[in-house]
């Protein structure tokens, strides 16, 4: 097992790194993902597996989220032999015939201690006021867990999986409709289909904010939220994760409770301690980075968008005066997608890897 001393060389802890890594079915041959025919050959999983390695031993994290997990023990042990001594998960994936699997679940891996794990409940009653069904679950588990991280101690880690934007309603086939009915039924079925899927992704991300507030209300942990989104956090769907203002709030002090509560999306952070790290010549005037452009996280045909994200509490943001760390790289590891070496990627991910650096502030 590589030790975390082993693993980095960042004198005192003052740097802090966190992922979050969308697996793309992570299952053990000879289990299949979702159809019986769908297993990875055992060299396929030796490469997936090295690949997976090669990523951490590169980038060297130290707590990362993963999103599509099957094969738990597997990912456990992985991680071990990386350094990683600690791992959690709070689900199971769902088992069809001995062999098939669905319904994949959220993990945790650590280098530093985890001292509480948890799968995130939300609240009954405040869904029952959205219009939601009583019987409304997430349609992954999320995981939160505790973290003694460096000069923060006690952290809470959550790691999601939102619904996916795959409709919500099936369409049986009909071998008796005239095609232009066949178009329509399915026409109809993807509108609401989709929909649904909009409202419980949206209705996700909701109730978990409202979870997320009331227990930073009662431990005053500071807070990271990572995973995939499925969706752009700035179209709406989600924005209730990035609120940062309240109508008809009493103006006295809102401000810096709202700085409290509220979370900010790792990337503005980084953007921002660029304008505000910006260089100086020795002269005395300013030479401005130029601000960079983002880079998607995942690709569908000829479109792409970023579903990835790390959020993080005001302990991670330079402008809140009370903070610990600063966001100084912002990681969007995307070689596989873009420019993919088949010897090596053929077995990689459909998304890319993203992390955040923090540096300890002076």
């Amino acid at each position: 097992m590589q030790t975390r001393e082993d693993a980095s060389s960042d004198i005192g802890h003052n740097l802090l790194k966190v992922a979050t890594f969308n697996l793309f079915n992570y299952l053990e041959p000879p289990n299949a993902f979702y159809e019986f025919e769908r297993i990875y050959t055992v060299q396929q999983w030796a490469k997936k597996q090295r690949w997976i390695t090669d990523y951490l031993k590169q980038h060297q994290p130290d707590v990362i989220g993963f999103q599509e997990v099957f094969s738990i023990e597997s990912l456990k042990s992985l991680l071990y032999e990386a350094g990683y001594a600690y791992f959690a998960t709070v689900d199971e994936p769902q088992v069809v015939d001995d062999f098939i699997y669905s319904r994949p679940v959220v993990a945790i891996a650590s280098f530093y201690p985890i001292t509480n794990i948890k799968a995130v409940q939300h609240d009954r009653n405040l869904a029952l006021m959205l219009g939601l069904d009583a019987n409304f679950e997430y349609s992954r588990k999320v995981l939160r867990v505790t973290v003694d991280l460096p000069h923060l101690d006690e952290t809470d880690c959550y790691v999601v999986h939102l619904k996916s934007k795959r409709s919500t309603i099936d369409i049986a086939q009909h071998n008796d409709v005239t095609p232009e009915k066949c178009i329509i039924e399915h026409l109809r079925a993807s509108i609401a289909g989709s929909w649904g899927a909009t409202v419980q992704r949206g209705s996700e991300a909701t109730l978990l904010m409202s979870e997320i507030i009331s227990r930073r209300e009662s431990s005053q942990n500071p807070v990271i939220l990572m995973g995939d989104f499925n969706n752009n956090l700035t179209d709406g769907v989600l924005s209730n994760l990035l609120t940062n203002s309240l109508r008809f709030a009493p103006a006295i002090d809102s401000k810096a409770f709202l700085a409290k509560y509220c979370l900010n999306d790792a990337w503005d952070l980084y953007v921002n301690s660029l304008a505000n790290n910006a260089l100086w010549h020795e002269s005395g005037p300013r030479v401005d980075k130029a601000i960079p452009t983002r880079t998607p996280t995942h690709y569908f045909g000829a479109n792409s968008s970023v579903l990835d994200y790390i959020l993080l509490s005001c302990e991670f943001d330079a402008s809140y005066h009370d903070s610990f760390y600063d966001v100084v790289a912002y990681n969007t590891y995307d070689r596989h997608l873009i420019n993919p070496d088949f010897d090596i990627d053929d077995q990689s991910t459909d998304h890319a890897v993203v992390m955040v650096t923090f540096a300890l502030r002076s």
